[in-house]
């Protein structure tokens, strides 16, 4: 049955907005049964809803930017995460340079190396900071750059200019969405022109999300796939959810 079919746009936006942050998510489909409205309709709410950086856009709806907080998303996914940090702790150079950023999945592999690791880890990410410094043998740098709360981390010309310092032998970065035609994609410009900067800066750059990612995109473009040399998900690398990356990525673990 149809709910609030006569609303106005401005309140049906409100009202999507409210249920989207209550589930932590809301499926196109569903939003327009609910409000005996056309699919398009709906989306173009949320277009409207992600324009004013309420709500970032996933495969088939949307989820709250508030409930996608850095604080909300550590425990989101978590085995998932841990399960890629696994697959990348071998990948990194011994006694290397790498570069970090401030994702949730980042922290997790941060926290996740051996307490042996003789890296020298440079980081916008303030969690993953933490972490690092208590390990000995790692040298640890953050980055300048103005607070972003959402992320807990460092972004702006500051941050650029610290990563831009580096020759790393590689780079662990995610994203809030990765495509097979568009590549990686972030909620903001700042994210999206660090993680520019961190690919710039790398003789390889490592892309890590999880599975619930991929065909996923969210507002900003990022980076090119052609620009990422591995492809670290939770998923086994035969699995065919990540197909459409195989030609476009060096490997996949």
């Amino acid at each position: 049955m149809a709910l609030k079919g006569t609303l106005d746009g401005e309140t049906r936006r409100a009202a999507l907005l409210d249920l989207a942050s209550e589930r932590g998510g809301l499926h196109l489909s569903e939003a327009a049964q609910l409000w005996g409205v056309h699919p398009m309709t709906i989306r173009r709410d949320f277009e409207v809803l992600e324009s004013i950086g309420r709500v970032r856009r996933v495969r088939g709806g949307i989820v709250p930017v508030e409930a996608d907080a850095f604080g909300a998303r550590q425990g989101r996914n978590l085995r998932a995460k841990e399960r890629i940090a696994e697959k990348i702790v071998p990948l990194l150079p011994d006694g290397g340079a790498v570069g970090l950023d401030s994702s949730t999945t980042a922290y997790v592999l941060a926290d996740a190396l051996p307490a042996d690791s003789r890296f020298t880890v440079v980081t916008n990410g303030l969690s993953a900071f933490e972490s690092l410094a208590r390990l000995g043998g790692v040298r640890a740098y953050l980055t300048g750059g103005e607070r972003e709360e959402q992320n807990l981390s460092l972004v702006g010309a500051l941050t650029l200019s610290a990563f831009g310092a580096f020759h790393f032998d590689a780079s662990v970065i995610s994203a809030l969405g990765v495509h097979g035609e568009s590549g990686t994609s972030e909620s903001t410009l700042a994210q999206a022109a660090v993680k520019d900067a961190m690919a710039r800066a790398s003789a390889t750059v490592i892309l890590a999300v999880d599975s619930t990612k991929l065909q996923s995109r969210a507002r900003v473009r990022a980076l090119t796939l052609d620009r990422i040399d591995t492809l670290v998900t939770d998923l086994d690398p035969a699995d065919e959810r990540l197909d459409p990356y195989r030609e476009l990525v060096g490997r996949i673990h």
